[in-house]
C-alpha cells in the first residue's frame, strides 16, 4: 500500500503560508523538514505549496500520496550513529505551471501566504528575454515568480502587508539580491505599474542565503527492506545526514514568520554570511563537484565509494587540502578542520550518494564552486592547480556521455547539452582536434559569462589533460596527476 494520510494517526491540514519552487530532494529533506517540526513542535501551522518547475508529473505523484513522504535521517548524531524515520506532512498542494497555469495563479490569493522558498539550482536564478507576463508558463523561475507577485498585488490592491519573504536556496552568491534584481528587470521590461515595483521594493525582502545538507535522496538500495519495516510504499522517500545548516542574511523580521532557531535547528540569522558562503562553497560543494565526474569515469557510483577509494580518495583529498585551501581567506588551521569535517560527513557509512545525483546542472556548478579558485591561482601569478584543471577536463569527458560502452544519463540545461554533442561528435568524426574543442567550449559565454580562453594556461591544461584521458586508461591517466 503506497504512503496517504491514512497512516498518520492524526493528519492535519495548513494554511498555505509558503510557496515552494522545486520539489527535489534537497527542499524536501531540508525546509521542509525544518518546517515540519516547527509545525508539531511550535504550532506554525505552515502548510506547503509546492510549485514545479519543469514540466514533469512529480508534482502530481507526490499528491497521488497527499504529500506525505518518509525521510530517513541517517549518520553520527550528538557522538552516536543514529537513524530516525519522519514522515513529514506540510506539504498541502502541488502546482505543476505547465498543466494549470490559473491554479498556480491561484496561490498568490491565499492570505496567509508569507514565505516563499526556492532551489532551481545554480541555474534557475537567470533572466529570460524571452518572458512575457502574458506566457502561460513562463520559462524562467524569475519569470514565474514575477507574475505570482504581480497577480498578488492586483489581488490585494498593493497590501504593503501581503508582500512576502524570499528564501532562495540555489548557491549563487547573493541570490537573494539577484532574484529581487531580475523580477524588477521583468517588472520594467514588462512595463507593469509603478505601483506594483514600490511594493515589490518596500514590502518583500530577498534575503541572501547558504544552505548546507548532504541529502543523498531515494534509498534505491534499501528501499525493499525499509519498505517492509514501514508497512508501506513510498516512491518519494528521501535520505539525508544530520548535519544541516541555513544562514540567512537580512532584516530580523524572519524570524517571526520562520523561527527555526527557536528549535535549536542551525539556523543563524546573520548580517553578513560572505565568510560563511566562501568557506562552504568552495570547499565542500568544490569537492563535490570535482569527484563526481573522476569518481564516475573511474568506475564508481557514489560519494562514499570515491572517498574510501584509494586513488580517488586521494585525488578529492589532494583537490581539497591543496588546491582548494591554499585559496580560502580563512585561518589555514580552520580551513583544515572544516575540511577534515566534510571528509567525515562524506563517509557517513548510511548514505549512499549517487555521483549522478550530484551531477544536474554541473558545468553551471562548477563555474560557481570551482572557477573562482582557478580565477585567483591567476589573479596571485601562480600555476593553475593540476588536480581541478584534471577535474575540469574530466568532466569536459563525461560529457561526452559515454564511460566505455555505457550511455552516461547526463542532465543539464537543453542548451548545455547541445553544445557538448556537437562538439565531442565532431572529435569523434576527426573533424576538430581537442584543442578546438576546448577553444570552442570555453569561448562559450553563454555557459561560463566570459571567454574563459582568456584565463591564462587554463585552455593548455585542459588539452594536456584530455589527451591523456582519451588515450590512456582512465585510471592511469588520474594516477599520473596524483604523482
Amino acid at each position: 500500500m503506497r504512503l496517504n494520510h491514512e497512516h498518520l494517526s492524526n493528519p492535519t491540514r495548513y494554511p498555505i503560508q509558503v510557496i515552494q519552487f522545486g520539489e527535489g530532494n534537497f527542499l524536501r529533506a531540508f525546509a521542509d523538514w525544518m518546517i515540519h517540526r516547527m509545525n508539531h513542535e511550535l504550532n506554525c501551522q505552515m502548510g506547503v505549496a509546492v510549485v514545479q518547475p519543469r514540466n514533469s508529473q512529480k508534482v502530481k505523484e507526490l499528491m497521488a500520496q497527499d504529500g506525505l513522504y518518509t525521510l530517513i535521517t541517517q549518520g553520527i548524531h550528538q557522538g552516536e550513529l543514529k537513524q530516525e524515520t519522519t514522515v513529514i506532512d506540510c506539504l498541502q498542494e502541488g502546482v505543476n505551471t505547465y498543466e494549470n497555469y490559473d491554479a498556480y495563479l491561484k496561490l498568490a490569493e491565499a492570505p496567509d501566504l508569507k514565505l516563499m522558498i526556492s532551489n532551481t539550482t545554480e541555474a534557475g536564478i537567470v533572466y529570460s528575454e524571452t518572458d512575457e507576463l502574458s506566457d502561460r508558463p513562463q520559462s524562467s523561475f524569475p519569470g514565474k515568480l514575477t507574475a505570482l507577485l504581480h497577480h498578488r498585488f492586483k489581488t490585494f490592491n498593493g497590501d504593503s502587508s501581503k508582500g512576502l519573504l524570499h528564501l532562495p536556496c540555489e548557491l549563487i552568491e547573493e541570490n537573494g539580491s539577484k532574484l529581487k534584481e531580475i523580477v524588477l528587470k521583468l517588472a520594467k521590461r514588462w512595463q507593469l505599474e509603478p505601483a506594483f515595483v514600490q511594493w515589490v521594493e518596500k514590502h518583500n525582502i530577498f534575503y541572501n542565503t547558504l544552505v548546507d545538507r548532504i541529502v543523498p535522496g531515494y534509498p534505491a538500495d534499501e528501499a525493499a527492506t525499509l519498505e517492509k519495516e514501514l508497512g508501506y510504499t513510498d516512491p518519494f522517500m528521501v535520505t539525508s545526514e544530520w548535519y544541516h545548516l541555513w544562514v540567512i542574511e537580512g532584516p530580523d523580521v524572519i524570524k517571526d514568520v520562520f523561527p527555526a532557531d527557536k528549535l535549536g535547528l542551525n539556523v543563524l540569522f546573520v548580517d553578513d554570511l560572505a565568510l560563511y558562503r566562501e568557506r562552504k562553497v568552495r570547499i565542500l560543494n568544490g569537492a563535490h563537484t570535482a569527484m563526481v565526474p573522476v569518481g564516475y569515469l573511474y568506475g564508481l557510483e557514489t560519494v562514499g565509494e570515491t572517498v574510501e577509494n584509494d586513488i580517488t580518495g586521494a585525488f578529492v583529498a589532494a583537490v581539497m587540502y591543496e588546491d582548494i585551501a591554499a585559496m580560502v581567506p580563512m585561518p589555514a588551521a580552520e580551513v583544515k578542520a572544516y575540511a577534515d569535517s566534510i571528509l567525515d560527513r562524506f563517509r557517513n557509512p548510511f548514505i549512499r550518494h549517487q555521483l549522478l545525483s550530484i551531477s544536474l546542472n554541473s558545468m553551471s556548478k562548477f563555474n560557481t564552486r570551482l572557477m573562482p579558485t582557478l580565477n585567483d591561482y591567476v589573479v596571485k601569478g601562480e600555476n593553475l592547480p593540476a588536480k581541478i584543471l584534471f577535474s575540469f577536463a574530466s568532466l569536459l569527458y563525461f560529457y561526452r556521455g559515454k564511460r566505455g560502452d555505457e550511455i552516461i544519463p547526463l542532465s543539464d540545461d537543453p542548451h548545455v547539452m547541445e553544445v557538448f554533442s556537437k562538439q565531442w561528435q565532431a572529435w569523434e568524426n576527426n573533424e576538430i582536434s581537442l584543442e578546438q574543442l576546448v577553444t570552442e567550449v570555453l569561448a562559450m559565454e553563454s555557459i561560463w559569462g566570459r571567454d574563459l580562453n582568456q584565463l591564462k594556461g587554463l585552455a593548455q591544461g585542459l588539452v594536456s589533460h584530455l589527451k591523456n584521458i582519451t588515450t590512456k586508461p582512465y585510471a592511469e591517466a588520474l594516477q599520473e596527476v596524483l604523482k
